[in-house]
């Protein structure tokens, strides 16, 4: 269940040490009892909640844990999310986490409904049975796949424990080579990063596929632009179509070492709270810092490219801490977004959990606490971050595997748009998306 925490902008845990209510008027329930259990849920979601002026004065605290948690959320709310850590059936639950891959439905421009993969994780249940990126499924679990039953079908396959799927290959505009395949439920391992240098009009251009924002990953972030820096990069392409985020200190390392001009002490990141969190503003460094084990700002700035603009390539499954690159890279440099708009979580919080000895309580919150900005003050991106050159990555199929430099992202920033300013381009073609099996498994706010 790693990839549930992934979306988790900081990087540390908040320690519960008592579970008692100061209130001298609140209710008094049995240690133990779901009654008791609730009333700790809302006076965590009193203290930390961003929207705790919205909760409601007097809920039921007679419903099941999970119910009575949404019912404290406000309709604003779409990533907050409470699971019990001695049991697995309260996770969240998606294709991507559950089996490791994901796919969308479009339609074509002469109107056949096609479905597509467009990535698979390396050593996950779906890369072990076969499947890779541009692989086309003609039925799942012996159904063809439309648009009208796409979001049915994708609900119904976390239900299970094996997919039966029939897939085959595209070629020149039809499906071939059908065959049936069974992708098993189980665990993915951690996602490496991708690395290439394109050469082009005389440059070379860095290109770096980043799955998600995990501690630990600055040695290796500092080491792929300390290739890039020696082989003389003068270009940067960020791909972070698929990274729902993660740390927002490993964010910040990235950040460190792009743009010219900065230093230690320049802001990074404004997190606004409710009337207890307050505001609280971090340089890059103070926010590297957080990081346990991380890299010192002077050594990662060791080896920064210094650039004046950057590409980052996106789609409506950038999120959290990935969003957080774009938005924070603005103040220093010009950043070329190319791609899809971006999922929309401007928000991060800290898991609040029991952490006595022996704890009493197995639940454990996920609660939005920040909106978060960047230097300027520049934030309230709920609704995405929207790209200066929308390019719809299914417009021409079969889909190339992510780092090749015909893939139609990759390639429209070294064909298209290629050191130059952009202006609102739009390559979208005919294609049409109808379904899309990525949206995060934390978008489970009220009335889902």
């Amino acid at each position: 269940m790693r990839n549930f925490f992934k979306l988790q902008c900081i990087a540390f845990v908040f320690i519960l040490i008592s579970c008692t209510n100061n209130d001298e008027n609140a209710p008094v329930f049995p240690e133990g009892s779901t009654e008791s259990v609730n009333l700790w849920v809302q006076d965590s979601m009193r203290r930390y909640y961003y929207w705790a002026d919205q909760m409601p004065a007097q809920p039921d605290y007679h419903l099941p844990v999970k119910d009575f948690f949404q019912s404290l959320l406000s309709p604003q709310d779409r990533f907050s999310f409470i699971v019990n850590t001695e049991d697995s059936s309260t996770y969240p639950r998606s294709v991507r986490n559950m089996y490791g891959f994901d796919y969308t439905v479009i339609q074509l421009g002469n109107g056949k409904v096609v479905t597509v993969v467009k990535l698979v994780l390396q050593n996950s249940p779906a890369f072990n049975a076969g499947l890779e990126r541009g692989t086309i499924i003609t039925k799942i679990n012996g159904k063809a796949v439309t648009g009208a039953n796409a979001e049915t079908i994708a609900a119904s396959m976390k239900d299970f424990t094996v997919l039966d799927l029939t897939v085959g290959s595209w070629k020149n505009g039809t499906v071939t080579d059908e065959k049936d395949i069974k992708v098993y439920y189980g665990l993915s391992f951690p996602q490496s990063t991708l690395s290439k240098i394109f050469e082009k009009n005389g440059k070379k251009a860095g290109y770096l596929y980043i799955y998600d924002f995990p501690e630990g990953i600055m040695p290796v972030l500092s080491q792929k632009f300390a290739e890039f820096k020696a082989a003389g990069v003068q270009e940067l392409i960020l791909d972070l179509r698929y990274n729902y985020g993660g740390s927002v200190s490993a964010a910040a390392a990235l950040c460190a070492l792009i743009p010219s001009g900065i230093s230690s002490d320049s802001p990074f990141i404004i997190f606004k709270g409710n009337k207890n969190g307050g505001e609280v503003k971090r340089t890059f460094s103070q926010q590297i810092a957080y990081e346990p084990k991380a890299i010192g700002f002077n050594t990662l700035r060791a080896n920064a490219l210094g650039l004046g603009k950057v590409y980052i390539l996106t789609s409506s499954s950038t999120a959290s801490a990935a969003e957080i690159v774009i938005n924070n890279l603005k103040p220093y440099m010009q950043v070329i977004q190319i791609g899809d708009v971006t999922l929309g979580k401007d928000m991060a919080g800290f898991v609040v959990e029991d952490r006595r000895k022996p704890r009493k309580i197995p639940w454990q919150i996920h609660p939005v606490i920040y909106k978060v900005y960047n230097a300027n003050g520049a934030g309230e991106y709920s609704s995405g971050i929207t790209p200066q050159i929308s390019v719809n990555e299914y417009g021409e199929l079969p889909l190339l595997p992510l780092g090749d430099p015909n893939e139609t992202l990759i390639s429209s920033v070294l064909n298209g748009n290629y050191f130059k300013t952009a202006n609102g381009a739009t390559v979208s073609g005919t294609t049409r998306i109808l379904f899309q099996s990525d949206v995060p498994p934390m978008v489970v706010g009220k009335g889902r």
